[in-house]
């Protein structure tokens, strides 16, 4: 674990992406397997145990340390597992234990029952130091938070082939050297589903000593390509509208649908398996092949709000009746594979032919085909961009050029996304919240809210981010300074007519919720500006908000604020 413990601890207070990839990459050349195979599969989020829960965690350490002041430590730190770490009472003849191997824990927690993981647990913090057992436990809770994505270490799974000096005998002898191509992450990702951790096969590879894995499995995922975000006044100018095709953007979550034999699949863009959710979409699809789309609900002919698609994620299984009550579906946005054949390697324009006559074939409402919105120029395009006929289920419109292949990862050029601009509000901040990992120390999630008639707040939306690390310090300290209450680690912040601090809030939409005071939530909140000069009496109040709402179910509308 130590060596684990340290890589984690390293890519925590690494801000250099490209140091990070170093980090990782000399970890996987020196580590030897299975520990690096597993390292490797926590990092990306494909590690997970079904029997270590954290209240397991909290109950472990309670055992140990008074419960009052565990719980104000965890107040203060923020974090679980940093909390833990520290606070675990060392214990001299309990740490004459050996200290566990990565590979080890993987295996034991793998295949234990829920009985015999607390035992485990303190056997291993007994064992371990404190960076060791912070280490132990964001494996254990999947809370990596080192910032570092599942494509960033891929990328450096890819780094560990080492080029060779040289190919042919030398005269004196010497044995030839293969030279070894550099492999690009695309290739990693184009067979990851069909290597299983600790991934021995794909390092055998990687490393020279093996055949590449296969990745011809039934059902497997594809590397998704994506779209990097336009600037209008650098890119319209270059760039033909002739050549591109324009489509929206579909308010939904993207994914790819696969049926390859007996074998179906529906896979999140990035690669999570969420077929169980959604049985009655695997079901209705009769193709063969696999297309990349957008997940939706369906409803009376059209697309209904993100809200109601909400229903249905992030569930291991769905019963009938919300099966009925949020029929989902899938539009289609390209074609990846046509029955047995790959046509990625295709122009979008050869693709999209064969999208449009699989949908056209194919029968039921699971299935629908992104229309293609025709224009002549930029600035048509940018009046349907500000008012499309679809109304809120489009959160933009996607650029790509009629002629490009299906390449994983985001290339600039072939494709662009311009997504509408954000509504904005005016909300007063009421409540603080301390953060977790780095922010652990400040107050950084902020809930704020709107005038009702009667003159009083209340809350619309909770937001951590869209500030820069020197608002960060300014609003902690407001918070700080005009606490008036405490409730464990959220303060309530004074706001009232005459005194509080205005917040401009940028968000992707609203949705009607009875879970909510206000009776509103919105989607994808996040700080916009500090407005240190506005008065809190001229925020924007709870019927501002819902006449947004209203137009927005209407087609359209934006909020007028000073």
């Amino acid at each position: 674990m130590r060596a684990f413990a340290e890589l984690l601890d390293r890519l925590s207070l690494t801000a250099s992406r490209n140091a990070k990839l170093v980090l990782v990459r000399d970890y996987l050349r020196t580590t030897p397997d299975p520990d690096r195979g597993w390292a490797l599969a926590a990092l990306t989020g494909d590690l997970t145990f079904d029997t270590a829960k954290p209240a397991m965690i909290r109950k472990a350490v309670e055992a140990r340390v008074d419960g009052v002041l565990f719980g104000w430590s965890y107040d203060y730190v923020g974090d679980l597992a940093e909390t833990v770490a520290l606070i675990w009472p060392s214990d001299p003849q309990r740490r004459a234990n050996r200290e566990p191997e990565l590979g080890e824990v993987v295996e034991a927690l793998r295949t234990a029952s829920r009985s015999e993981v607390q035992p485990l647990l303190e056997q291993w913090l007994d064992a371990l130091e404190p960076k060791g057992r912070w280490a132990l436990l964001k494996l254990m809770t999947g809370g990596l938070r080192v910032g570092l994505s599942a494509r960033l270490a891929k990328t450096a799974a890819a780094m560990v082939r080492r080029a060779a000096v040289r190919s042919p005998p030398s005269p004196d002898g010497d044995e030839a050297t293969a030279i070894l191509e550099p492999i690009d992450v695309s290739a990693v990702e184009e067979i990851w589903h069909a290597v299983p951790a600790p991934y021995g096969d794909l390092f055998a590879w990687l490393e020279g000593r093996g055949e590449r894995p296969s990745p011809d499995t039934p059902g497997r995922f594809r590397p998704v390509m994506l779209a990097v975000a336009v600037d209008e006044a650098v890119d319209f100018p270059k760039l033909d509208p002739a050549e591109y095709a324009a489509e929206w953007k579909w308010d939904g979550i993207r994914v790819q649908a696969v049926v390859e034999g007996e074998v179906r699949r529906l896979w999140s863009r990035t690669g999570e398996d969420i077929s169980s959710a959604f049985p009655d979409v695997m079901q209705a699809l009769a193709f063969e092949g696999a297309l990349d789309g957008e997940l939706v609900v369906w409803r009376e002919g059209q697309v209904a709000a993100f809200g109601d698609l909400q229903q249905r994620l992030n569930r291991k299984a769905v019963d009938a009746k919300a099966m009925t009550a949020f029929p989902a579906a899938v539009i289609a946005y390209d074609l990846l594979a046509d029955g047995a054949e790959d046509i990625r390697a295709l122009p979008l324009q050869a693709r999209r032919a064969r999208l449009e006559a699989l949908v056209r074939g194919h029968e039921g409402a699971r299935l629908h085909l992104s229309p293609i919105v025709p224009f002549g120029s930029w600035a048509e395009l940018a009046r349907l961009r500000a008012d499309p006929p679809v109304g809120a289920a489009a959160e933009g419109l996607m650029l790509k050029r009629w002629d490009s292949p299906y390449l994983a990862g985001r290339p600039k050029g072939p494709w662009f996304k311009w997504k509408r601009d954000p509504h904005l509000i005016d909300a007063v901040l009421m409540y603080a919240q301390r953060g977790h990992g780095k922010r652990s120390s400040f107050y950084s999630d902020y809930t704020f809210g709107v005038w009702t008639d009667e003159g009083a707040l209340t809350p619309v939306g909770k937001a951590y981010f869209g500030f820069t690390d020197e608002e960060l310090k300014q609003l902690d300290k407001f918070v700080r300074d005009h606490t008036v209450e405490r409730f464990g680690p959220v303060r309530s912040v004074r706001a009232e007519r005459d005194f509080g601090l205005v917040l401009e809030i940028a968000f992707e939409g609203l949705q009607r919720s009875t879970r909510h005071k206000s009776g509103v939530a919105m989607r994808f909140p996040r700080i916009s500006r500090i407005r240190w000069d506005k008065p809190a009496r001229e925020a924007n109040s709870l019927g501002d908000v819902t006449a947004l709402l209203d137009a927005m179910d209407s087609g359209g509308g934006r909020l007028a604020k000073a």
